[in-house]
């Protein structure tokens, strides 16, 4: 698989820069950003336009901006596998990813040719698998989607991933799909116009695109069966929870059972230690102001961000954990 990146990659950009003093009478008299930034433009890989890694990204790349006084954008991407390529290869300083996707990217395996140098600086939230048809579709079982038109996801994405295993583990025909591979907003259009019969999406909840969609037109999720979890943990990373949609959470009139998957924030194993420390703290002391505009964001736990098994904490992050117990 070719990984993308640019001829300038973020590794080479901070660790040149780490023996050089740039910011010496340069920062800003607010800033308390560690010596290795330099004023290059940095990247936070952050999904689709129309998901949580998008505005979580955002929300967070306008912060670390203003406190840190430096270039952070949110860059719109595939998803996590996309994401931790990106990071992987340098061209972005940080991103989202899937617990699955992040465990196959550091052991090589899945969409992952080799292992990546990418380690774990928090562990964010829970995702959930959404299936959604339109609520006047015939599909009431994750087995009804044999044959019929579906996208499962974009290319490079944890949610195509997800969607093969748990199709696999339900014994559907993945083959009989026919799957436009679509993102979120692409998929959100195309179930609005009748021009597939449902699609996947793993995320947090609730997923602004989804909720917009379901104001419109009226949707139902699939169940996602506990068995089916229980047998994609045994073949695959044991990454997966059972878990429920809640009553009234797109329109949902009873609970409805699917999986959950925790999400990460990565990085690559050369970032210096100090710029993690630098983005731990700015992700943390602005959690509540973003929370107003991504409700994920209130999920964010100091005493569960270090569980990020099976992907290492970065050497910046424990120090930055160990002094939070001081």
């Amino acid at each position: 698989m070719t990984r993308p990146g640019g001829s300038r990659t973020l590794w080479r950009r901070i660790v040149g820069v780490a023996a050089v003093v740039v910011l010496a009478g340069a920062s800003s008299a607010c800033s308390t950003r560690a010596s290795e930034w330099d004023d290059s433009r940095y990247e936070i890989a952050s999904g689709g336009a129309n998901g949580v890694y998008f505005a979580y990204g955002s929300e967070l790349a306008a912060e670390l901006s203003e406190t840190l006084d430096v270039r952070i954008d949110a860059a719109e991407t595939a998803g996590s596998v996309d994401n931790l390529l990106r990071v992987g290869s340098g061209e972005a300083l940080v991103g989202f990813a899937q617990g699955d996707a992040a465990a196959d990217a550091v052991a090589g395996e899945g969409a992952f040719d080799e292992p990546l140098a990418v380690q774990a600086v928090a562990r964010l939230y829970d995702e959930y698998l959404h299936v959604v048809v339109r609520a006047d579709s015939e599909i009431d079982d994750l087995t009804d989607l044999a044959g019929k038109t579906v996208s499962l996801g974009a290319e490079n994405s944890g949610v195509h991933v997800i969607a093969g295993r748990v199709l696999d583990a339900a014994d559907v025909d993945i083959a009989s799909i026919s799957d436009p591979e679509l993102d979120l907003g692409e998929s959100i259009m195309a179930l609005e116009g009748s021009e597939i019969d449902g699609f996947f999406w793993v995320g947090g909840i609730p997923t602004p695109g989804i909720a917009d969609l379901a104001e419109t037109t009226p949707v139902r999720l699939l169940s996602i069966e506990q068995t089916w979890v229980n047998t994609v943990n045994a073949r695959y990373s044991d990454a997966y929870r059972p878990s429920d949609f809640p009553v009234g959470l797109y329109g949902l009139a009873q609970p409805e059972p699917t999986m959950a998957v925790p999400n990460y924030l990565v990085t690559s194993a050369a970032t210096p230690d100090d710029v993690v420390r630098d983005i731990l703290a700015g992700l943390f002391a602005s959690r509540t102001d973003i929370a107003q505009d991504v409700p994920a964001a209130a999920l964010l736990d100091r005493r569960q961000a270090i569980f990020t098994g099976p992907v290492e904490l970065h050497p910046g992050a424990v120090e930055y954990y160990r002094s939070q117990r001081d």
